[in-house]
C-alpha cells in the first residue's frame, strides 16, 4: 500500500509540474471536458437493496451521476471487517470523493482519509470531536422525523400500546427511539411505549420474531429503525393486520395497508448535495452538513395521507412548524428524554 502512495504521489507532482503550462482558473473539483469526478462509495452490511438506509444513500449517488456527470462506483460490504479493504480500494482506483455510508465506518474514515490525504472522504450519519480537515460528516437530526411519525402513532393507536425495535443500540439509533417517545407522549399522555434491540440491521427473520411478539402483547404500531431487520418488522404487520412504520425512506410500497407513515432520513438529499458542492470547488472538508426539519433532510412522506386522517395530518404539521422554529426541542437522548418529562 505504501508503494503504491509513493507512486502515486510522485506521478501527481510530475501531472502537477507538467500543468504549470497553460494552466486555467479552474478549481481542483471542477471537471474538465476529459476527465469526470469520481465518487465511490462503501455500503454497510444491509447492502444497497435494503430499502433502507443504503438503497438511499446510493439513489442519491445515481441522482449525482445522471444530473451532476460523475462517474459512481458502490462497494457493498459483507461484514464490518471489510470497511477498512473497501475503502483503500476506492482510493486505489483514484476516486476523488470516497463516501462510507453509516456510523460503523467512523473509524475507518478516519483511518483512510489519515493514509489518503489528497482524496476527499464523506462519512454518512456520524461525526468526530475534531473532523479531519478531508473529511465532511453528513448528519441528519433523526429524531426530528421520529417526533412526527411518534405523534401520529399516538394518535392512531387503538390499544394505546405502541412498540419500537432499534438495530444496534447506540446513539444514532437512540435518536430515532427517543424522538419517538416524545411524539407519543405528547399526542397521547396515555399511551405506553416499549422498545427493544435487535443487535444487528441484516437480521429479517429477528426483527420479525420480534415484532409477533410485540403485536402479541396488545402493541399495534411498530416504528422499527432497523434497516434490513426491520424489513422483518414490516413483514409482521401485514401478517398481524397492524400498523409498522417504515423509516429512512418511504417504505409505504412494502406494505400499502399497514405502513401509516415513514421516519424520513433523506439520506440521498445529503449525498446528493455533498457531491454537487464538492464538484462546485466548495470547501466542505472539516465541517458537518447537517440536515433536519428546518432543512427538509427528514421528515414524513407524501404517502401517509393514505391511511392517516387530515385532521391528524395538521395536527403533525402545526407542531412540526414548532419543531422548525425552536418552540419545541426534540429528545435525542436519554437524558433529555427524561428531562422533557419530569
Amino acid at each position: 500500500m505504501k508503494f503504491k502512495k509513493i507512486v502515486a504521489l510522485s506521478s501527481a507532482l510530475l501531472v502537477a509540474s507538467m500543468s504549470l503550462v497553460g494552466c486555467s482558473n479552474k478549481t481542483n473539483n471542477e471537471q474538465s471536458d476529459n476527465k469526470k469526478i469520481k465518487v465511490g462509495m462503501v455500503a454497510d452490511v444491509g447492502g444497497i437493496n435494503d430499502e433502507s438506509f443504503n438503497q438511499s444513500a446510493w439513489e442519491g449517488l445515481q441522482q449525482a451521476e445522471k444530473e451532476l456527470g460523475i462517474e459512481a462506483k458502490v462497494i457493498e460490504s459483507r461484514q464490518a471487517s471489510e470497511y477498512l479493504g473497501n475503502i483503500e480500494t476506492l482510493a486505489d482506483q483514484g476516486m476523488d470523493l470516497i463516501i462510507g455510508v453509516g456510523f460503523t465506518m467512523v473509524e475507518d474514515i478516519k483511518t483512510q482519509a489519515a493514509n489518503y490525504p489528497d482524496i476527499s472522504f464523506a462519512i454518512v450519519d456520524e461525526t468526530y470531536e475534531e473532523i479531519p480537515s478531508n473529511v465532511t460528516p453528513i448528519v441528519f437530526r433523526a429524531n426530528e422525523a421520529a417526533y412526527l411519525t411518534g405523534l401520529i402513532a399516538g394518535k392512531m393507536t387503538k390499544t394505546n400500546e405502541v412498540g419500537f425495535i432499534g438495530g444496534m443500540d447506540n446513539p444514532v439509533v437512540n435518536q430515532f427511539e427517543y424522538g419517538y417517545k416524545a411524539g407519543v407522549v405528547a399526542a397521547n399522555d396515555k399511551a405506553n411505549v416499549k422498545a427493544q434491540y435487535a443487535g444487528t440491521f441484516g437480521d429479517a427473520a429477528k426483527g420479525k420474531s420480534i415484532a409477533n411478539q410485540m403485536y402479541a402483547n396488545n402493541i399495534d404500531t411498530i416504528l422499527s429503525a432497523a434497516g434490513g431487520t426491520g424489513i422483518g418488522a414490516i413483514e409482521s404487520a401485514k401478517e398481524q393486520n397492524k400498523y409498522a412504520i417504515g423509516v429512512d425512506r418511504d417504505q409505504s410500497d412494502l406494505a400499502p395497508e399497514n405502513i401509516l407513515t415513514s421516519a424520513l432520513k433523506k439520506v440521498n438529499v445529503g449525498v446528493y448535495e455533498t457531491v454537487k458542492a464538492f464538484i462546485e470547488g466548495e470547501e466542505i472538508g472539516g465541517k458537518e452538513r447537517v440536515y433536519g426539519l428546518k432543512e427538509d433532510g427528514v421528515g414524513i412522506p407524501e404517502s401517509t395521507k393514505n391511511l392517516v386522517p387530515q385532521d391528524i395530518i395538521d395536527y403533525v404539521n402545526e407542531m412540526a412548524e414548532k419543531v422548525k422554529n425552536g418552540e419545541i426541542k426534540v429528545p435525542a437522548t436519554k437524558d433529555e428524554y427524561e428531562a422533557m418529562n419530569k
